[in-house]
């Protein structure tokens, strides 16, 4: 999450408020969470697509909902969004390596 909110600052306080929100629950099914994420979207391989800050970016989290387990995949602008397939872009394996600011 640290990557991520280095890289884009303007969505620090919004990001921070989804993941805090998103951990508070237990979504079993992707109704469940649409209840809650109005916004959000699935497509393939149980990914779910939420707007953060509005529209101002995107973010793809794997969801496992028999698992109650999920996992940020991607995370940018609408922009840049907009030039990637949310159903096939692999983890970017740098943020892996990343070291906090």
């Amino acid at each position: 999450m640290l990557y991520y909110i280095d890289k884009y600052p303007k969505a620090k306080t919004s990001l921070l408020t989804w993941y805090n929100e998103f951990l508070k629950q237990d979504f079993h099914t992707f109704n469940e969470l649409k209840e809650v994420h109005g916004s959000a979207s699935i497509v393939a391989n149980n990914r779910v697509i939420f707007n953060i800050k509005g529209n101002d970016f995107r973010l793809i989290v794997s969801v496992n909902f028999r698992q109650l387990a999920a996992y940020i995949i991607w995370f940018g602008t609408h922009k840049e969004y907009d030039k990637i397939d949310a159903a096939t872009i692999e983890f970017d394996t740098a943020i892996l390596k990343y070291k906090a600011k």
